[in-house]
């Protein structure tokens, strides 16, 4: 496996989450350079020296809008 997707959405409390695709990994962070250090830490941790090189962060937002 070469590359890993992840979804990243903004956190109700502040901050970022990050769900893997396919695989159990889950992380989250207050800032988006500390989300990517922390995904960088869980891919390597889940995978060891067999770690994807890429991962793409497919960013989703929710968002309400009235239809009345």
């Amino acid at each position: 496996m070469n590359e890993i997707t992840f979804l990243v959405q903004e956190a109700e409390e502040g901050g970022y989450t990050a769900r893997a695709l396919g695989k159990s990994i889950f992380t989250e962070g207050e800032t988006m350079d500390e989300l990517k250090t922390n995904i960088k830490e869980a891919v390597q941790c889940y995978f060891g020296e067999e770690a994807p090189q890429l991962a793409h962060l497919h960013f989703v937002k929710d968002e309400i809008m009235a239809l009345s």
